[in-house]
């Protein structure tokens, strides 16, 4: 039974606080605080850190009636080496980039990103970076790091001109290049340019790269997973200009939705995928593969290999000196990836998204098998299905996942992940790792691949909301999935650590020292919590697809998030906004006091006292009821076996005076009374959820909106009135709102005992 003071209301007009006598009291001796403040309210809107709505992003969290976005078409040609002679692979490349300028501004000069730069021999990358002497190294770190002479993998630009052959004058500023234009590209206008280049293609490990090659030793081969392969076009908006700012590797990528036309040519025993529609399905596929192709459009269950692993063992020996070349093309994509090598098995599955036929598609060597060959493309299945349930309709025709070790990175309808066995065996830690890792990279291609948030800037905006989703994706995968984030009690050590080590989660990610925790896992714990503890699922679900459909296919901001969520839920979540994201506050509700009450028609002295200052005399205080707090010296002459009418005649007499006998039945009559305070120790106001054990052993939870803390964000009251006696109190009782300290969450009678207890026991 829920027992609440309202259920109190027309008895409780007659009330005299004990904390309002001290008031007063407190008045009366010119205690009062006049040094002036300005708003500091947790609940105050957050207009100051918002930008100002306009025509391109209005106030409700939607695009504006003027809202604008670039568009860059890519038309490109690459070849891709795979020497056996113990030299580095080559990547060589053309393209011819159709610019669109649908801003409303004149463009001098155009940016584009060279992110291979930050592996030139020259890059500023590790010159950021602080450096200390590890007391051990292991070998092949120490020879990278003080033996080996710095790798050398930026790009070579042989040539950038216009549609017409003119050369272009064209700067480059390490990761970035300016070409500028000799007359201002107009609204509304399209430009054509075309840059030649090539780079010498990494080794993945070394450098923990997102792209490059992984060599096998074993048999002497490759596999390379590509990405950032050539020049792309910043973005230009309303919000940045351009947007651009220097790779330096933690923060992504910021880029432009755009068309696509890719030729690859790579030795001919290699097996590809790449973003896109494979347009030249019967040159560079055997009969046998295409046969099985068309099985797995019709499998539903399983997947089907359309190259075995022992297939692709054949291969592996074998070493092609002939080339052959993949074409791809790809619409509205925001970027460009492909893997290929000849130790690949391949396998996909058909997969029904919302009624629409997906297929979902893994590719691996040998070496990740039997992990990879049992769980990957199911992993694929779960995460288109859960992710359009809660978004939109995936609108692609496939989603490919790759194995490559020790990354895990995602493009355009491909993504690379890690996860290999040992000796063909593996630990639970590395089959859910990996299933992990898979759900997580398809996933990106929701967040930012569709939504197109700045990774550059915002990191949180596709790592969080990814990793929120990916949580959900892991729970119906498998139920009681261990997912790493998500759950409030998995980001409480990051959140009680060291604050010199923590930012807000509104923090560009290249300036964070924990990136993990404060992209990934703080923001996907914050919405869960926004889920599971503040809205509920059916508000939160239906304000989340309204901001994912909102903004599929163009660039949302973090307010864009905000305001939508806020304007589809009708929740003023600010508050919300303003603790978790823009401040390194933590949960941290402690039940400082719990003080005993009972009620009478006969002040005790304290009472007595305070009224008389008030200049009431003794009859005026006839009709009051008078609420004495446990500790009172007068409390013994009180029956506290007696329930509020049994000590309070005049509380009777009005009962009967103003009440029929039914309504009389209707009324609670509480024998007990608590005025309970909570202190808000960690400054990150929630809601407080509390936990009422009584002496029968029956139990109550009240889950107390946030704003009770709006008036108070320190320390808050409740007066609890109860037909039982309450002997346990017990905050966040489920652990749901990632509290740092649940050791002063909790107050249990035999730890915490009142006066009232210890005069009712005779003591």
């Amino acid at each position: 039974m829920r027992i609440t003071i309202n259920t109190f209301k027309k008895i409780t007009v007659y009330t005299f606080s004990i904390l309002s006598a001290m008031s007063i009291v407190a008045q009366e001796e010119g205690e009062i605080d006049h040094k002036g403040h300005t708003n500091q309210n947790k609940f105050k809107q957050l207009y100051d850190e918002f930008a100002t709505p306009n025509v391109y992003r209005n106030a409700s969290g939607a695009p504006g009636h003027q809202y604008y976005q670039q568009q860059a078409d890519y038309k490109i040609k690459v070849k891709l080496t795979d020497p056996s002679d113990g030299s580095e692979p080559k990547l060589t490349g053309s393209e011819s980039i159709t610019y669109t300028n649908n801003s409303p501004d004149k463009l001098e000069f155009l940016w584009l990103q060279l992110d291979q730069n930050k592996r030139s021999k020259d890059s500023k990358t590790s010159l950021i970076e602080g450096d200390v002497m590890s007391p051990y190294y292991r070998p092949a770190s120490f020879t990278a790091k003080f033996l080996k002479e710095r790798f050398d993998g930026g790009f070579n630009i042989e040539k950038v001109a216009n549609g017409a052959g003119k050369a272009m004058k064209h700067y480059i500023n390490q990761t970035m290049m300016r070409i500028d234009l000799d007359s201002p590209l107009q609204p509304g206008k399209k430009i054509e340019l075309n840059i030649d280049w090539w780079y010498t293609v990494n080794e993945h490990i070394p450098g923990d790269d997102r792209s490059g090659y992984e060599y096998f030793k074993e048999d002497e081969n490759r596999a390379f997973v590509i990405a950032q392969f050539y020049p792309r076009m910043c973005v230009y908006n309303d919000v940045e200009g351009w947007q651009n700012a220097q790779f330096w590797g933690d923060g992504e990528f910021a880029l432009n939705f755009g068309n696509y036309e890719v030729e690859i040519t790579v030795p001919k025993d290699h097996m590809m995928e790449a973003t896109g529609v494979l347009q030249n399905r019967k040159e560079v596929y055997t009969p046998t593969m295409l046969k099985r192709f068309e099985e797995a459009k019709q499998s539903f269950d399983k997947p089907v290999l359309l190259i075995t692993q022992a297939e692709a063992e054949v291969k592996e020996k074998a070493k092609s000196k002939e080339a052959i070349t993949w074409k791809f093309e790809a619409e509205k994509v925001r970027d460009f990836g492909f893997a290929t090598s000849r130790k690949y098995i391949h396998e996909m599955m058909a997969v029904d998204v919302l009624g629409k036929t997906v297929m979902a598609v893994s590719m691996y060597p040998k070496e990740g098998n039997p992990l990879w060959e049992e769980y990957s493309t199911k992993a694929v299945k779960q995460t288109l299905q859960t992710y359009s349930k809660m978004t939109f309709q995936y609108p692609y025709h496939k989603a490919v996942s790759v194995n490559f070790r020790q990354i895990g990175m995602e493009y355009p309808m491909i993504c690379w992940n890690w996860g290999r066995p040992k000796n063909g065996k593996y630990t639970e830690r590395e089959r859910t790792s990996t299933i992990g890792v898979i759900i997580h990279e398809v996933g990106h291609n929701y967040f930012p691949m569709i939504v197109n948030s700045d990774e550059r800037q915002w990191g949180w905006m596709d790592e969080g909301l990814n990793s929120f989703l990916e949580y959900l994706t892991q729970q119906e995968f498998e139920p009681g999935f261990p997912s790493r984030r998500g759950p409030a009690k998995n980001i409480i050590p990051y959140m009680s650590g060291d604050q010199s080590e923590i930012s807000p989660i509104m923090t560009q990610a290249d300036n964070v020292i924990q990136l993990g925790n404060n992209a990934y896992g703080k923001p996907a714990t914050a919405l869960n919590i926004l889920r599971e503890t503040v809205m509920g699922h059916e508000m939160f679900d239906y304000a989340f697809k309204v901001y994912a459909n909102r903004w599929k296919f163009k660039h949302p901001t973090p307010e864009d998030f905000f305001r939508t969520m806020e304007e589809a839920s009708g929740m003023d979540l600010d508050w919300f906004w303003r603790g978790w994201f823009y401040t390194t506050d933590v949960v941290d509700i402690s039940v400082k006091e719990v003080k005993n009450y009972y009620v009478s028609n006969k002040p005790n002295a304290f009472i007595r006292d305070v009224l008389q200052k008030r200049n009431m005399t003794e009859s005026e205080l006839i009709p009051l009821v008078f609420a004495v707090s446990g500790d009172s010296e007068d409390f013994k002459d009180v029956d506290t076996s007696k329930s509020v009418t049994g000590n309070s005649q005049n509380l009777q007499d009005y009962l009967f005076d103003n009440f029929t006998a039914e309504e009389r039945a209707k009324l609670q009559d509480p024998k007990f009374f608590y005025q309970i305070s909570f202190e808000n120790k960690g400054g990150l106001v929630m809601p407080l959820i509390v936990k009422y054990t009584y002496a029968d052993n029956t139990t109550e939870t009240v889950q107390y909106p946030a704003r009770v803390w709006r008036k108070n964000d320190k320390e808050i009251q409740k007066v609890i009135p109860a037909t039982k006696k309450i002997i346990k109190i017990e905050v966040d009782p489920d652990a749901v709102t990632a509290d740092i300290n649940p050791d002063n969450n909790v107050w249990p009678k035999q730890e915490v005992k009142s006066k009232f207890d210890t005069f009712k026991e005779g003591k």
